[in-house]
């Protein structure tokens, strides 16, 4: 198939120029923040409505900066050692969610120490929203032609402008925004909406973690590894080493959020 050929700049008003990548990131906090404002009320409440307009603030941070310094510690050490300047430069790309992850981790930890509210409990509802923010950043990762699959004779794979081999590639974006985010997505909803569940106390984000974990293991099998690292430890991308603690972490919190109190 033919890599369709999308604009990354969405919007171009002068020298101003918005990037379907920063949309993503837009779209994904905006809506996820209009979601956990029902979710953090809902029977068991857990906080209101308004702290949930006070953490936005505190994501974001938590996303951009963990991100950003995730990539840099776990992608490329070697070269932000010798430019560290560039570390600072965002716009040039480079971010990891896993380094995201953590720092919404660590945001969040401090948030509800601050609000004196249930860490797990507030957790729980952060992860049902986290998955639609995977969600669009896979999308702008294609989009943007990047982070793409290795190489394929399936019907589908597509060639993309920025591979200097011009091989026909899985489209692994798009396979990761379908199992990172719409199908984990989907499975968060069906988990919420079981009441016993909500009053597990870090029952679903257990289940986030460990469902991310398993769908970026998967997805790594079809995805190009970092140029950079290539194969790790017993053939292992980075991703996928960094993804097996998720899994373990979540199942540690499922078991323990049903044990009997």
């Amino acid at each position: 198939m033919e890599f369709p050929q999308i604009d990354p700049v969405a919007i171009q008003i002068g020298p101003l120029a918005i990037r379907w990548y920063a949309l993503a990131y837009i779209a994904g906090i905006v809506l996820g923040w209009r979601l956990m404002r029902r979710l953090v009320v809902a029977d068991p409440k857990v906080a209101t409505a308004e702290q949930v307009d006070d953490f936005v603030t505190w994501a974001t941070l938590g996303i951009i900066l963990g991100g950003r310094l995730g990539y840099v510690l776990f992608y490329r050490p070697g070269h932000y050692l010798f430019h560290p300047l560039e570390a600072l430069m965002v716009w040039q790309g480079g971010m990891s969610f896993h380094g995201g992850l953590l720092g919404v981790v660590i945001a969040t930890v401090l948030f509800c120490r601050q609000q004196k509210i249930s860490t797990l409990g507030f957790g729980d509802r952060v992860a049902v929203v986290a998955p639609i923010g995977l969600f669009f950043g896979r999308l702008a990762n294609f989009i943007n032609g990047e982070l793409w699959g290795r190489a394929s004779d399936v019907p589908w794979a597509m060639v993309f402008p920025g591979d200097r081999l011009q091989l026909p590639r899985h489209p692994s974006q798009l396979y990761q925004a379908g199992m990172e985010g719409l199908i984990l997505f989907i499975l968060m909803l069906a988990l919420w909406s079981v009441r016993s569940n909500r009053s597990k106390p870090g029952l679903l984000l257990g289940a986030m973690a460990a469902g991310y974990g398993v769908a970026r293991i998967i997805g790594e099998f079809f995805r190009e590894p970092d140029a950079n690292l290539g194969f790790l430890f017993a053939g292992a991308t980075m991703g996928q080493l960094l993804s097996l603690p998720m899994v373990l972490i979540g199942a540690f919190l499922i078991w323990r959020s049903r044990r009997p109190s």
